[in-house]
């Protein structure tokens, strides 16, 4: 039985021409109008690659930094000893005190948005990877979150850091920045992250690389793209 589509939605449908593939600017021209929540909706990316996670080379996972951020407050917790822990503190963690983590995570109890861990407490942190591994949070060479430089990676995770992998179906989902930046910000954010999805594709990954696009608010339809112009973004 075919799900019913609620008034609003089949309103915001209806500014949406379901034939077309919008250009960015005109997507994101788009957004403003069909946006119905009374809150904040994140501005979200989904993408379609052509690739094979079930080989280990097409597995395409890493993180970008928007340069305009998400609009997140996010919350980083540090798994550090001695200087490197002092300053995780002084670049702004939120969590730094490795047993008391520990402890926490044990009990349930996950009171952050990140993981960020030196090589040398990645041993203390395997006590703990199947809470955090399923929920994304596990730290991880690849997107920054393994770490010496701890200073950088809190930055980074502050300042507006995605965080990317590509699910079973070569699908991509991220967050990009919030309905009320402006357009421009947005945009920019938009061509950072393509262009870095860009530059993870594999040696081995044959045909049209991203084969669908769209964009869209956290309570909107999606907006679908023309996917050429953005395997041109470099």
């Amino acid at each position: 039985m075919a799900k019913k589509v609620s008034k609003r939605t089949q309103k915001l449908l209806e500014k949406i021409d379901n034939t077309k593939k919008y250009t960015v600017d005109e997507a994101f021209d788009l957004l403003p109008e069909i946006k119905s929540a009374k809150f904040d909706e994140t501005v979200e990316v989904a993408l379609n690659l052509n690739v094979d996670p079930r080989h280990a080379d097409q597995m395409i996972r890493g993180s970008v930094v928007l340069p305009n951020g998400t609009g997140k407050t996010v919350r980083v917790a540090v798994f550090a000893k001695g200087a490197k822990a002092d300053e995780a503190k002084e670049a702004g963690a939120d969590h730094v005190n490795a047993d008391e983590l520990l402890e926490n995570i044990q009990a349930g109890k996950i009171e952050f948005d990140i993981v960020i861990a030196t090589p040398d407490m990645m041993g203390v942190l395997g006590k703990v990877a199947r809470i955090l591994g399923p929920k994304g949070l596990m730290p991880n060479p690849k997107t920054g979150t393994v770490t010496m430089d701890v200073t950088q990676a809190v930055n980074n995770a502050k300042g507006g850091q995605v965080n990317f992998r590509v699910d079973k179906k070569g699908n991509i989902h991220a967050g990009i920045g919030k309905a009320s930046f402006p357009k421009e910000k947005l945009v920019e954010n938009f061509r950072t992250f393509v262009e870095k999805i860009n530059k993870s594709k594999p040696a081995s990954a044959k045909g049209r690389y991203i084969k669908n696009a769209a964009v869209s608010l956290t309570m909107s339809p999606s907006v679908t793209l023309d996917t050429t112009p953005l395997m041109d973004i470099r």
